[in-house]
Formats: C-alpha cells, structure tokens, sequence
C-alpha cells in the first residue's frame, strides 16, 4: 500500500493535514534533487506558495531543513539524520555492507569503518573491529570532523559545489594532528586529488601515529552515499605500504557493497589507486 493510499485510510478525525504536508515537504527531497526552492515545492506538493513557505519555515526553525547560502534554496537538515540513526539497525546500507566489512577486516588484520555526512562532520554507522589493530575508542554514532579524516574528506570530495560550501561553512580547520590541513585552498586541492583517484588518505591529520585509506560507496543513483576506511599505526605501515597493500582490498570491498546497493556505473576515478602517492 502506498503513502497516498495509507493516507485515504485513515478516518478524518484521525488524519492531520498539517503533518502530512509536513511530511510530503520533507520526502520531496531526494539524492537527484537535494536541494528545492520554495517554488519547487509548492508546485510539486499542489500548494500555494504562501503555504509551502510557512511550512517550509517552521521546518526550518526545527532543522529539518536548512537554507543553502548562495542558492538560497533548502536542503534536509541534521534532525532529518537523528531520526535516520534511529533505525540504523534495520537500514539496508548496514545490512548490505557488513558482511564486506568483515571480510576486509579479517583479510587485511585492521578495524573497517563506515560514516556518512552530517554537515561539516562524519557520523560512524558501522565498525567491524579487530583484535590488533589501532583502535580509536569510536563507536555507532560517533562524530568527527570531516575535513581531518579519510572518511570525511571522501564525502566531501563527491559534493556539488554548493553542497561542499554550505558543509564548510562556519567550520575552523583547526590543528588536529600534525599534519592536518589548515588551508581551505589546500583542502580543496586535496579533494581535487581524491576525485581524481577514487580514495583519500589521512596521514596524521586527525591524530599523531594514525594514517587511514578511504573509498566510496555508491548508492543505486551513482550518488556517494557512504565512506568506509581501515585506519593503521603510522609507525608500523608506510605511506607505500598503504597504498600498495590496503587500497586494492578497501576498493575491492567497497566496489562489492556498491554494486550490492544497486550502482551499476564506474567508480568516479580517472587513475588506479596505487598512483596516489602525493596527498599531503
């Protein structure tokens, strides 16, 4: 049964139109239209303009929505997230990548994790772990900042420009490790770098000793949907060993959780991993 037809069900006393239009506002955004203008969503939901905006606003004031700064048009907000890691558990991406990461993890000896974007940071959704390798204290629902990990620098790699300026927006690039990033132009010629290759590397930019390798996960759309990453001691893997031993089995992995998800296009990358060898 569809929304519409669940919808019609329902008594009228029973049935709040407020919140139904509501919720169709918020449904209305999707991976091939994430940002909507007032008059997009009017004359898509059958409202008048006047009516879209009031909504529109108040889910605004909630952060459900937020309002894109130069485009001035709206995109889903943070508490749309809150409520999605609410049901972590049954999400399909979840479900869907596991298996691949504990395959990884047991093949390479390393913990493989997994996070989407929340704005300017990246919330972990899963984590397999292993027994000796490096071991941060993070769990499901742990937050970082995006512009100092391999996870975060992937998902912003892959945003539209407008996107990538409304996640940067008001966040310090503040030193995390000794060789973060504190440059927004140099940032944004190091994720030039990762969509050119396919995966990104965090050499001690979040943490002394730490270096990890990230690749993509693409949803059905060819959208990029989530990161997964392996992170290793700096001191016992060199930048080479990363790249020539890790980013053949991260890409492989997640190669299989994309086309698991639907994705059926090629990885957004104009040269094989193992050329990375430049990052900062």
């Amino acid at each position: 049964m569809s929304i519409s037809e669940r919808a019609a069900a329902v008594r009228p006393s029973e049935f709040s139109t407020s919140l139904q239009r509501g919720l169709a506002i918020l449904a209305a955004f999707t991976p091939e239209r994430p940002l909507l203008g007032v008059s997009d969503i009017a004359s898509q939901l059958g409202m008048t303009r006047s009516t879209a905006h009031r909504y529109i606003s108040t889910l605004e004031a909630m952060r459900y929505l937020v309002q894109d700064r130069l485009s001035r048009k709206y995109r889903l907000g943070v508490r749309v997230l809150d409520l999605g890691l609410a049901v972590l558990n049954s999400m399909e991406l979840r479900d869907v990548a596991r298996p691949f990461m504990e395959e990884l993890c047991e093949r390479s000896g390393n913990t493989v994790n997994m996070a989407v974007l929340d704005g300017g940071e990246i919330v972990y959704v899963e984590r397999v772990r292993s027994r000796s390798g490096i071991d941060l204290h993070l769990f499901v629902g742990s937050r970082l900042p995006a512009y100092c990990t391999s996870m975060g620098k992937v998902l912003l790699a892959y945003l539209g420009p407008s996107e990538l300026e409304a996640a940067l927006e008001g966040v310090r690039l503040e030193p995390k490790g000794p060789r973060t990033i504190t440059s927004r132009q140099e940032l944004l010629e190091n994720l030039e770098t990762v969509r050119r290759l396919g995966v990104a590397i965090n050499d001690e930019e979040l943490a002394r000793g730490l270096r990890s390798i990230a690749a993509p996960v693409y949803g059905q759309t060819g959208a990029v949907v989530a990161a997964v990453n392996m992170a290793v001691h700096a001191t016992a893997h060199t930048f080479e060993d990363v790249m020539d031993q890790l980013a053949p089995m991260l890409v492989e992995a997640t190669s299989q959780i994309s086309a698991h998800l639907g994705f059926r296009g090629r990885r957004q990358a104009q040269s094989e991993p193992t050329s990375f060898a430049v990052i900062p």
